[in-house]
């Protein structure tokens, strides 16, 4: 069943209570607390009242007092990974967590491909899910806190103002709930969880079809000029609500802002894929607005590629050029990384099944960029140099330091142009002796340029040592 839930603007927080302790949706028993920083633990009380915290990891206790209107906040240190433990909360009457363990935190975020859940959407399945999901059992020390998903079904929260609380819940590692939880963000835990060997959390926040508009603050909106009237107080809401500003960032992401996390996983751009000019600025900004607001520092950021996919029509590029944008995205963005897709992508459908290799991708660069994981691939080879030499186009590449696969294979999805800027079906190999990635046509006596998976819909061919696919490209700016 498929529910829209319009939170009113002082949202409906256990908070309101005022006959005890109340805390918001991200705390409660069975989360997970990332392990050795300080994290904040909120919520309300009666006014002026002394809040008194019992940590049992340390036997230790912490207090603070609730404010006029009763509201408190109080900062603890976590162990390194472990638990279960029990966390007492009191201001006279005792409130107490259970099962909560400390381990690595992400948050998830996106659109539809984010969204889709292990069983699948209605059309849209996802590969091997039904092993993950018989499989999975709860003593497995991960965790998943979801907005998206409750018992009767898909949820969305939207506010046209910023909100001190979410509907939301933790949950533990069963068939049922793993079924339910984003196949991206739970590939991505359960391979982190297996390599690590200590708890994960995800907090997943998603919605089909939106716009990266709707994650963004108003702050960090206004100064694109983008028109924020439907958020004044009286007008009507648009029909998509989840392409209009800021109403997922004020329902979805400002109730987390005190809660402490890793890093950031982000896969949408769907429905922005026709403005890659725009959303090259905007994502920046809304990664920058982040980080300001949650003031944990430039926490890691990574991101999906688009998977191919045919759109209105396979051989055009203007997907490819948002693609295109992504990947140049990651020398904007400080501390971040781009899962590529070029062989994970479906001609038929936007939801390709494959989400088990996406969710891997993203705990490489985690591996690699923060846990310190040596000797594993996770940054895809890019386009650097083409050097001409009569008929044929040679094409060096960065990142590709242990060579290119497969050699001495005939590769395709390439393209390559003379002077007249006409693209041509190319033949392209790499070189068993040089190791040197060759394109010809033999029509075309003076090549100019060359394309590699350069349109909406083509099929990858060309591999890393580890694998891994190499970026589309372009050698022109026509």
């Amino acid at each position: 069943m498929k529910k829209i839930t319009l939170l009113p603007y002082l949202i409906l927080l256990p908070l309101l209570c005022n006959a005890k302790i109340t805390l918001p949706s991200i705390l409660m028993d069975n989360m997970v607390l990332q392990q050795q920083t300080n994290v904040k633990l909120w919520g309300n009380a009666n006014p002026n009242k002394i809040i008194r915290i019992f940590t049992s990891w340390n036997k230790k206790k912490y207090s603070s007092s609730s404010d006029n209107n009763g509201k408190w906040i109080i900062s603890i240190p976590t162990p390194v990974a472990g638990g279960p433990y029990e966390i007492k909360i009191s201001d006279g009457e005792e409130l107490t967590l259970k099962d909560v363990l400390i381990g690595e935190v992400w948050l998830c975020l996106g659109q539809s491909n984010m969204e889709m859940p292990m069983k699948g959407f209605e059309v849209d399945a996802i590969d091997g899910s039904t092993d993950i999901i018989l499989k999975a059992k709860a003593s497995t020390p991960i965790r998943m806190y979801s907005g998206d998903y409750d018992k009767n079904g898909l949820t969305h929260q939207y506010s046209k103002v910023p909100l001190e609380n979410c509907e939301g819940q933790w949950y533990t590692n069963t068939s049922e709930n793993v079924a339910s939880t984003s196949a991206t963000a739970y590939y991505f835990a359960k391979y982190l969880q297996e390599i690590l060997d200590i708890p994960v959390g995800i907090v997943v926040s998603s919605w089909g079809g939106s716009r990266v508009e709707a994650w963004m603050s108003e702050e960090s909106v206004k100064p694109f000029g983008i028109d924020l009237s439907h958020l004044l107080e009286g007008k009507e809401l648009p029909k998509s609500i989840q392409r209009a500003p800021c109403l997922l960032y004020n329902a979805r992401i400002a109730p987390l802002l005190n809660f402490t996390f890793k890093g950031l996983l982000w896969n949408q751009g769907e429905d922005n894929s026709r403005e890659p000019d725009k959303y090259q600025e905007l994502l920046p900004a809304m990664v920058s607005d982040y980080r300001k607001k949650w003031g944990i520092g430039d926490f890691p950021f990574y991101y999906v590629e688009l998977a191919p996919f045919s759109y209105d029509d396979p051989n055009k590029i203007d997907v490819a050029k948002f693609r295109e944008m992504q990947l140049r995205l990651m020398k904007k963005i400080p501390n971040s990384g781009i899962v590529i897709t070029e062989d994970l992508g479906n001609p038929y459908t936007i939801h390709p099944g494959n989400k088990m290799d996406v969710g891997k991708r993203l705990a490489y660069w985690a591996l690699a960029k923060d846990y310190g994981r040596k000797n594993i691939g996770y940054c895809t080879p890019t386009y650097k140099s083409i050097e001409i030499e009569g008929k044929r186009a040679y094409i060096s590449f960065e990142g590709a330091d242990k060579g290119l696969f497969p050699v001495q294979k005939s590769l395709s999805s390439f393209e390559i142009a003379g002077q007249d800027k006409i693209f041509h079906q190319a033949e392209a190999i790499i070189d068993y002796k040089t190791r040197k990635l060759a394109v010809w046509n033999d029509s075309i006596a003076n090549p100019v340029a060359v394309r590699y998976t350069f349109k909406n819909y083509s099929e990858a061919s060309l591999f890393d040592f580890y694998g891994l696919p190499v970026a589309l490209f372009r050698t022109d700016k026509w």
